[in-house]
């Protein structure tokens, strides 16, 4: 879709603010009542879902051009999908999470680039990763002296996809390794591209770089088709909703498995069991990219209709993602099923937890921004007792761990798998 595509939705939206907050019913305390990061920090109107809209449609009329300003509201935006599932309590007719990524989509094509943006998409192009720094050679010495399928050589059901935080981050490389160990001592026919694998898109996606994302987009179906690949398993968030909800529209009809559904259904099959007591207190982060954009893909070409001029109506009827249906239970019934693990849980969770602050190009962007809406998830995370912040996505790691380092903030972050794997 074009920006102009949401002409209607920039008219109809009624600024009521519920992009800004999680619902009313899910309030439990005025300190984590908010929903949307961006808004939280900027504290001016066109920072959240309804300002955007406003700006957009005052874009495409020529009321406005772009200016420093208007460029900071345009990518200072996390990509969560707060908005658009805090919207939907009460609206069915709004997309503002499109809207926005249309306005990203609409600033890169017309030249409006981010200059800290510049150096990460000419890596991706160069490297096929958009971690600066990082090259193509090293991509995969994560997997060195694994015993795993090289798929770039032979042939295998389910093809693992480390995806670029990572291969690349040595702190966190035990994350798929001991994915791929579980997997393979569960029996699993699992393989990897190694050096060969390259960026999902995601992220080109999040900061508007739409040809950039269906060249990655195209090039790894392609892949996965001549390795006779039937499933796809990933432990980053990004690449999963890549794979799950955008990949399909370029042809990919292949299944889709985060780690955590995978790991869940083993351990449920008795394949894995985990019988070690980790003795923690724990609170369970969901990465946004698992959780409420973590939805099946379910595919619409309709149209906009009105009932009596006044009502707005689909033909057919259109899917409402409403962060419902992503990925919530596993990744806690993996940890219920450890021994000696307490999970507590934090006041925004599931489809209306509070983002991590690395999404959307802003952690290269805006690091201030970034790291403040890290903090404030790990105050948050605080306030529950807890000794250690869960997560199931390396984005979410990075930047939760990075928050919780200054200041003496005493608590430790992981990822689930590191957790299996203690208990095992």
């Amino acid at each position: 879709m074009a920006l102009e595509d949401y002409r209607a939705e920039q008219e109809r939206c009624s600024y009521c603010s519920y992009c800004k907050w999680i619902p009313q019913d899910k309030i439990k305390s005025w300190r984590f009542s908010r929903g949307c990061p961006s808004i939280a920090y900027s504290n001016w109107n066109a920072y959240s879902a309804r300002g955007r809209y406003a700006v957009a449609r005052s874009l495409i009329q020529g009321k406005s051009d772009y200016s420093e300003q208007v460029l900071d509201i345009i990518y200072k935006d996390l990509s969560c999908g707060m908005c658009d599932v805090s919207c939907k309590v009460c609206r069915y007719d709004l997309e503002p999470l499109g809207n926005i990524l249309e306005m990203k989509a609409r600033a890169v094509t017309d030249g409006q680039l981010l200059p800290q943006h510049i150096p990460i998409i000419d890596n991706l192009k160069k490297e096929d990763t958009m971690i600066i720094g990082k090259v193509k050679a090293d991509r995969g010495k994560w997997a060195d002296g694994l015993s795993v399928k090289d798929l770039t050589r032979e042939k295998a059901g389910v093809a693992f996809f480390a995806g670029c935080r990572f291969s690349y981050d040595e702190e966190l490389r035990e994350v798929p390794r001991t994915a791929v160990d579980l997997l393979n001592k569960a029996g699993i026919d699992i393989g990897i591209m190694g050096g060969d694998e390259t960026c999902c898109g995601c992220r080109a996606y999040q900061m508007g770089y739409r040809g950039e994302f269906v060249k990655y987009a195209e090039n790894n179906i392609e892949a996965w088709k001549n390795a006779g690949v039937k499933t796809v398993v990933t432990s980053c968030s990004d690449c999963y909703f890549a794979f799950k909800r955008l990949y399909p529209e370029y042809g990919s009809n292949i299944e889709v498995l985060h780690t955590v559904e995978f790991i869940d259904r083993l351990i449920k099959q008795g394949k894995i069991k985990p019988k070690k007591a980790v003795p923690m207190t724990v609170t369970y982060h969901d990465p946004c990219h698992l959780g409420r954009q973590g939805e099946p893909y379910v595919p619409w070409h309709g149209k906009e209709k009105k009932v009596l001029k006044q009502v707005v109506v689909y033909e057919p009827r259109r899917p409402r993602y409403n962060g419902a249906r992503g990925i919530y239970d596993p990744p806690r019934d993996i940890l219920k099923s450890i021994p000696g693990l307490q999970l507590v849980e934090m006041e925004r969770i599931r489809e209306y937890a509070w983002c991590c602050g690395a999404g959307g190009g802003c952690i290269d962007a805006f690091p201030e921004f970034s790291s403040w809406t890290a903090g404030e998830r790990v105050e948050e995370a605080k306030s529950t007792g807890a000794e250690a912040i869960v997560t199931a996505c390396g984005w979410c790691e990075r930047n939760l761990s990075d928050a919780a380092t200054p200041g003496g903030q005493k608590i430790k972050v992981f990822d689930i798998i590191e957790l299996v794997r203690q208990s095992i």
